[in-house]
């Protein structure tokens, strides 16, 4: 074959053949960019340019099942076998957000971008603007918790601009982030970082006919093998093996489907609320994931200041306990508090009181104790400042966008918002800056009492010691009775701050409370026992306020996906004979249809028609061995039959038998990839290595019946219809290495990237002209 290439034009050009330190078991393109992302067997991230000059390397610390970029290229989203998906910065690979929709691996990740501009009523083209910066400043970020290295938190990178411009969803298009776990539920994220909706496929029902009649169906142990979204969102491919059963009449009744139940199938699920409520879901993802940004500020602030607090307390009583200590040591009958409330009444000063202040505490141990609760005092006071006042702020007024946005049901109502829901949960954070302002009153209070006491026990040292006082700053007697009688073994300013289990009330006055209750008739909040909660308590309910608010709309948009088709592909081993190695290469993509037909009557926008590719397995059927299925026109709407195009189409290429296909992936202009090993004359152990492209469209399709039938499966009415694929015929390359999947392939860089046994990845240029190919930024 190297032979028959030299005689003619090599339809691939080979830019790199570099050594890779691992195995690579996933690689994607950068859609924008010259970039490749590699997953290697021990999973790490390894970042390329196309020049093969390595950019990053990270390790999340868990196995990685699933890769995707985001649309405009600027992050990565990244699925973890413990079902947790991270999504990564594009420019130093730092983690920008880590969410837990799954429970189990994520197996497969789809990100779209909707690709047309969304416009109002008056078809005029839309543009939604978060208004949130022409009020306040940027954003704050959460405080850096003492002794946490940076990225610790999973949740960000401290100093990351780029999380910014992540979370800024009024800068991008609408797109939706889908993932498949192995459990078989797929998650939509809005922009990646809002979770929208969450089906399993296992609730899913469908109507097939079977013997002449209409019967319910449903797939269990279904494992999901790929999803993708068409690029107006309106509808998704789900390619996953499972049992087909059949549902009884109440929907309980589950019995098996025939003797050939388990098998490959292919999905089509109804999303057009992501195409038909775009513009609402934008507004209320752009400002609902922005609140969950500042609340996990919120949070981290109080945790850093409960912290900080907690430690100057911790360091106040282990240098006083001692003092308790000494009156038991001297056999007298009091407490510390009483024994300084008689220093202070002018009474003689016991000798535990005076060893433990002259000797114990000392001036230098008053300097230490107080420097360090005035510090931590100060630091709170910057940190609410700073960080959860102004968050508690921008919090309270996109909650009040939301409140505006729910009263405005014939729009939002339809996606879940709940005026009632919305309404509480505004409430709440208002009570929330009630509760800072609150609480800043009761750290000063609490700071000037206990400067008030040392400066009284600066005073008391020096006369104990005979030395001068005059110079020492004045203190208030009956704040120190105060602060003895209140603060000395209490600690209010923890109780406001502390999360715990224990119900805590703080006790008000009868009559502030019969004055809260008489400024509720004048409306603006119904709350009146918020005074009695801590500042901790107050953040617990605006939470639960808020998931509840939140949780209804992803509640709406999941009730509202739905199966629209189904298709029975091939029959696969059962689970427990199914080899574990067992891998089904798989590829879907969407092209524009150019037909008359694609454009729409009413939208005047490109349409277009879905390719589903795969390799058979030869354990499907016994007459159908080492072919390739194309299928394409499985998604449709009620347009599309309208115009002729209600038949489903699809061809089995047959490869030459000393081929076996490793890998495949469609590409742009309605073309395959191919990636195929051939063994040589040379000895069954060598191997050689083949890619191919060809035009998928050109194939000789076959018309098969939408009417799916669990009778038969699909592949098996084109078993007498077949093509033979003649690979001297199409472009190909020989590739002298053994091959092994994944094959990557960039359609807006016309290259590709072979991984070649003993670690080593092959780059080729697939377009004929090297031109449209640009050279590494």
């Amino acid at each position: 074959m190297e032979t028959e290439e030299s005689c003619r034009v090599v339809p691939f050009q080979l830019q790199f053949d570099k050594p890779l330190p691992s195995h690579v078991t996933m690689a994607e393109w950068n859609p924008e960019k010259d970039l490749l992302a590699m997953v290697t067997h021990d999973s790490k991230i390894l970042l390329h340019r196309f020049n093969w000059q390595r950019l990053w390397t990270i390790s999340p610390g868990k196995s990685i099942t699933s890769l995707c970029w985001r649309p405009d290229g600027k992050a990565i989203a990244v699925g973890l076998d413990d079902g947790t998906l991270s999504l990564h910065d594009v420019e130093n690979g730092k983690l920008l957000r880590s969410l837990k929709s799954h429970c189990s691996a994520i197996i497969c990740l789809n990100w779209e971008e909707d690709n047309h501009l969304v416009r109002d009523d008056c078809s005029h083209t839309s543009k939604y603007e978060d208004r949130t910066s022409r009020f306040f400043p940027p954003a704050p970020k959460a405080p850096r918790m003492p002794g946490l290295v940076s990225g610790d938190n999973g949740f960000m990178d401290d100093g990351e601009e780029s999380f910014q411009e992540l979370s800024n969803s009024s800068l991008q298009r609408f797109n939706i982030l889908c993932s498949g776990d192995k459990d078989g539920n797929i998650c939509f994220s809005i922009f990646g970082i809002f979770p929208i909706s969450k089906i399993n496929i296992y609730d899913l029902t469908f109507p097939l006919s079977r013997e002449g009649a209409e019967t319910t169906y449903k797939l269990l142990n279904a494992s999901i093998h790929k999803v993708a979204l068409s690029k107006d969102l309106c509808r998704l491919i789900v390619m996953c093996s499972g049992d087909l059963v059949v549902v009884g009449d109440e929907l309980k009744d589950v019995h098996l489907a025939g003797h050939n139940e388990h098998g490959l199938h292919c999905l089509a699920l109804k999303t057009s609320i992501f195409c038909d409520r775009k513009n609402e879901l934008h507004q209320v993802a752009q400002q609902a994931s922005s609140i969950e940004d500042l609340t996990e500020v919120v949070r981290t602030s109080l945790s850093v200041m409960c912290r900080q607090w907690s430690d100057a307390m911790h360091t106040f009583q282990e240098k006083f306990s001692s003092l308790s200590t000494l009156i038991i040591d001297h056999g007298i009958d009091s407490s510390p508090q009483e024994e300084f409330l008689s220093l202070l009444g002018g009474a003689r000063t016991s000798p535990p009181v005076h060893q433990f202040l002259v000797n114990t505490l000392s001036e230098v141990g008053v300097k230490r104790i107080s420097k360090v609760i005035c510090g931590a005092g100060k630091e709170l006071q910057s940190i609410v400042l700073d960080h959860l006042q102004p968050a508690a702020e921008v919090i309270g007024f996109r909650m009040g966008e939301l409140r505006g946005l729910s009263r405005w049901r014939a729009r939002y109502h339809g996606i879940g918002l709940d005026e009632s829901l919305v309404n509480n949960a505004t409430e709440k954070a208002g009570m929330l800056l009630v509760q800072v302002e609150r609480f800043m009153r009761v750290l000063s209070s609490v700071l000037q009492q206990y400067a008030n006491f040392f400066n009284w026990l600066f005073k008391c040292i020096k006369l104990l010691m005979s030395e001068p006082s005059d110079q020492l700053l004045p203190y208030n007697s009956e704040l120190i009775v105060i602060f003895l009688k209140f603060l000395y073994e209490q600690d209010p300013v923890k109780q406001l701050l502390e999360i715990s289990d224990a119900d805590y009330d703080i006790e008000i006055d009868v009559e502030t409370m019969q004055r809260i209750r008489e400024l509720v008739q004048f409306g603006g909040f119904s709350d009146t026992e918020y005074l009695r909660r801590t500042l901790a308590k107050e953040f617990q309910q605006m939470e639960i306020s808020f998931r509840e608010a939140f949780e209804m709309p992803f509640i709406t948009v999941s009730r509202k996906i739905l199966c629209e088709d189904f298709l029975p592909l091939c029959p696969l081993p059962s689970l427990s004979k199914a080899p574990s190695s067992m891998r089904i290469p798989t590829s879907v993509s969407y092209y524009e249809d150019s037909s008359k037909a694609s454009l729409s009557h009413y939208t005047c926008q490109k349409q277009y028609i879905d390719y589903v590719s795969l390799q058979v397995p030869n354990e499907s059927f016994s007459d159908i061995a080492n072919c390739v299925c194309i299928v394409r026109g499985f998604m449709y709407d009620s347009h599309r039959l309208k115009n002729g195009y209600s038949s489903l189409e699809a061809v089995l290429l047959y490869i030459p038998a000393d081929y076996q296909c490793v890998d495949l992936s469609l590409y742009k202009d309605s073309q395959i990839v191919m990636l195929l090993n051939r063994a040589t004359k040379r000895s069954e152990s060598a191997v050689d290595g083949c890619m191919m492209i060809m035009h998928a469209s050109d194939l000789p399709y076959v018309s098969i019946s939408r009417s799916a039938c669990t009778d038969n499966w699909t592949l098996q009415e084109l078993k007498d219809s077949v093509a033979h694929l003649n690979i001297g015929d199409e472009k190909a390359r020989t590739i002298p290495h053994s091959v092994t999947a994944p094959l990557a392939v960039s359609a807006s860089r016309g290259v590709a990237c072979v991984f070649a046994a003993r670690k080593r990845a092959l780059v080729y240029i697939l377009e004929e002209d090297e031109d449209e190919v640009s050279d590494a930024e």
